[in-house]
C-alpha cells in the first residue's frame, strides 16, 4: 500500500476506485453483543454469497431470520466450553484471520492444517461499560462481561487489515455495505485501514474502562502509573473557543445535561454550564448562579428562587447580559418571568414546573438545559492539557464547616458575619485567582477575578459593588489564598468590610492580623486555599 492510500485517521472511509487493492469478501465471522443492524448487513453478505460463521446469540438471531449460518464449532471441530468463555480462540479461526494471503509459506501452512481464510470479522464486545453503569452491579457480574475472545479477534483482523476487514461499530454497516455493492462484493484497502483504526480504538477504550473500574474498587489507589483517557465523541462543535479553532465534545456531558431548547451549544457555553453547575452544587438553599466567561458574577440564595435570581442579577447586571444562569431547585414560573426579562445565553435547572418551558422557549436562540446529575456527587479526576501531556488532580470538592475555622483576631465574628464569610468562601473557590469576593449572608456584592495582584482584585470587586449601588459597610470578604501583605486586607477595610475569611499561611500573617485588630475587623483562617487557574 502506498503512502497516498493511507487515510487521515478519524475520517470516514473514502468510497472510491483509488483506495488501494480490493479484497473480495467470501467468508465472514459474525459475533456481536450489540445486534443493531446485523440482519441488514447479513442480507448484503447473503447477496454476495458470503459464508457466515457465527456463535451464541448472534448465531440464533441469524438462523431465526432465515440465514444459512455455520456454527464456529463446525469450523473448529471443538465445542464451546466453560460456559462460553472459550469458543472462537482457536487456530482455525485465528489462522484464517491472520494469514497473509500472498505469503507462500502462510498459504502452505493453511493447506496443511485445513484452514480457510476469513475475509471479514464483524465483532463488538460484551457490554462491560453498560453493565458497570448499574449502581448495584456485583463484581462477579462485571467480570463475566469482560470479553476475551472478542478483543483477540478484533485485534487480529485489524493487524491483518491488508487481507481482512473488521467492523466493530454497527453505525458503519451501511457504509461497508454500500462499498461492497459498488465493488461487486469487494472492499478497498483504504476502507480496511480505516476500519482497523476504528477497531484498535474500540479495544483500547474497552480495556481502559475495565482497568478504570477495577482500579476504582481499590481503596486509596492513588494515581496510576499509566493514565488512560478514553471517551466516545458525543458531538462535533461548530468551533472551539474562537471561530478559527475546530472542536468536539467527548464523554458523558450530554448525559449529565440535556438540551431542551435552543441552538447548538458552543465550546464556551459548555465550559460555562459546567462552571455554573459547579457553583450551584455548593448550596442547599434555593440559589441562583450567573456565570460569564468562566467566573461567577452574581450568586444569591433566598427561600424564593425568584428573589434569589433577582439578587444575583443585581450583583453585576452589566456582566449578566449574555451570561449563563443556573439554579439548584425546580424552576417555577415566577423565577422564569424574572429570567425572561434579560438576554441570557443558557438557563440551567434540575426541573421545570408547568408552563415554564413554554415561556422560556419563545426566544428561539436561548438554550434551556435540564441538569440531570448533581455535580457534587461526581468523583471524577480534574484534567488539564499541557504541552506533551496532562495534569491530573483530584477535584476541589473541599467544603469548610464553621467549626473548622480558626479565629485569629481579637474580635470574634457575630452570626451574621460568620454566615456571610462562609457564603463568600463557597463562591471564591470557583473564581479565577487571584479571587476576592464581597458578600452578605445571602448574596454576592462584588467579585474580583483573575487579577495578577490580590490588591487589584479587591479594588475591582469594590468597584463592581459600587457600580451596582451596594454599600460594603459590614460586608464579609473572602480571599482564595492568603494575603501576603496587609495592603490587600486594608483595601477591603477601606471600603467597609468587617469580616475576612482567608486561608492564612503567609510569613507575614502576624502583620495582617495586627492590621485587622487595629481596625476592629474579625478574621478567620481556613487552613485551605482554593487557587483556580
Amino acid at each position: 500500500m502506498t503512502n497516498s492510500n493511507i487515510p487521515i485517521i478519524g475520517q470516514r472511509p473514502e468510497l472510491n476506485q483509488n483506495g488501494g487493492s480490493l479484497l473480495k469478501i467470501r467468508r465472514a465471522l459474525v459475533s456481536v453483543s450489540d445486534k443493531r443492524g446485523i440482519i441488514q448487513l447479513a442480507a448484503v453478505l447473503k447477496d454476495f454469497n458470503v459464508q457466515i460463521i457465527s456463535t451464541g446469540g448472534t448465531f440464533s438471531a441469524l438462523k431465526e431470520a432465515g440465514f444459512d449460518v455455520t456454527p464456529v464449532s463446525d469450523v473448529t471441530n471443538f465445542p464451546e466450553i466453560l460456559d462460553g468463555r472459550v469458543k472462537t480462540v482457536h487456530p482455525k479461526i485465528l489462522g484464517g484471520i491472520l494469514a497473509v494471503a500472498d505469503n507462500p509459506k502462510h498459504v502452505e501452512q493453511m493447506k496443511a492444517h485445513d484452514i480457510e481464510s476469513i475475509d471479514l470479522v464483524v465483532v463488538n464486545l460484551y457490554p462491560f461499560e453498560k453493565t458497570i453503569a448499574s449502581d448495584d452491579v456485583r463484581l462477579e457480574t462485571a467480570i463475566e462481561n469482560i470479553d476475551i475472545g472478542g478483543p483477540t479477534l478484533v485485534r487480529a483482523a485489524a493487524k491483518n487489515f491488508r487481507h481482512t476487514a473488521v467492523i466493530v461499530n454497527p453505525d458503519l454497516y451501511g457504509v461497508f455495505a454500500e462499498e461492497m455493492q459498488s465493488h461487486d462484493g469487494c472492499v478497498s484497502e483504504q476502507t480496511r485501514f480505516q476500519l482497523a483504526c476504528s477497531a484498535f480504538q474500540h479495544t483500547a477504550h474497552y480495556d481502559s474502562i475495565i482497568a478504570s473500574y477495577l482500579r476504582g474498587l481499590t481503596p486509596s489507589a492513588g494515581f496510576p502509573d499509566t493514565f488512560t483517557v478514553s471517551m466516545h465523541r458525543s458531538q462535533e462543535l461548530r468551533y472551539g473557543e474562537n471561530p478559527h479553532q475546530s472542536a468536539a465534545l467527548y464523554g458523558l456531558f450530554n448525559e449529565y445535561f440535556k438540551k431542551l431548547h435552543g441552538k447548538e451549544l458552543s465550546y464556551n457555553n459548555i465550559l460555562d454550564i459546567n462552571n455554573a453547575a459547579q457553583v450551584c452544587s455548593e448550596f442547599n438553599d434555593p440559589t441562583a448562579v450567573i456565570v460569564k466567561h468562566g467566573n461567577p458574577c452574581g450568586v444569591a440564595s433566598d427561600p424564593s428562587l425568584a428573589e434569589a435570581c433577582t439578587k444575583a442579577l443585581a450583583t453585576d447586571s452589566k456582566s449578566a447580559f449574555g451570561g449563563i444562569v443556573a439554579v439548584n431547585k425546580s424552576l417555577d414560573l415566577a423565577t422564569a418571568e424574572v429570567l425572561n426579562e434579560i438576554f441570557l445565553e443558557v438557563i440551567i435547572a434540575p426541573e421545570f414546573e408547568p408552563r415554564v418551558l413554554d415561556l422560556l422557549s419563545k426566544k428561539k436562540d436561548r438554550r434551556i438545559m435540564h441538569q440531570i446529575v448533581n455535580l457534587r456527587k461526581l468523583r471524577e479526576f480534574d484534567m488539564r492539557s499541557v504541552a506533551g501531556g496532562l495534569l491530573v488532580q483530584d477535584p476541589d470538592q473541599h467544603r469548610i464547616h464553621r467549626d473548622q475555622l480558626r479565629v485569629v483576631t481579637q474580635r470574634k465574628p457575630n452570626e451574621d458575619e460568620m454566615v456571610a464569610m462562609l457564603f463568600a468562601w463557597n463562591i471564591a473557590k470557583h473564581v479565577k485567582s487571584n479571587a476576592i469576593v464581597y458578600a452578605r449572608g445571602d448574596r454576592t456584592l462584588g467579585v474580583g477575578a483573575g487579577q495578577m495582584s490580590r490588591v487589584d482584585s479587591s479594588k475591582l470587586a469594590a468597584m463592581k459593588a459600587a457600580e451596582a449601588g451596594f454599600d460594603l459597610k459590614g460586608s464579609a470578604v473572602a480571599s482564595d489564598a492568603f494575603f501576603p501583605f496587609p495592603d490587600g486586607l486594608l483595601e477591603a477595610v477601606n471600603v467597609g468590610a468587617t469580616a475576612v475569611i482567608q486561608p492564612g499561611g503567609s510569613i507575614r500573617d502576624q502583620d495582617v492580623i495586627k492590621a485587622a485588630d487595629e481596625h476592629d475587623v474579625t478574621m478567620v483562617f481556613t487552613g485551605i486555599r482554593h487557587f483556580r487557574h
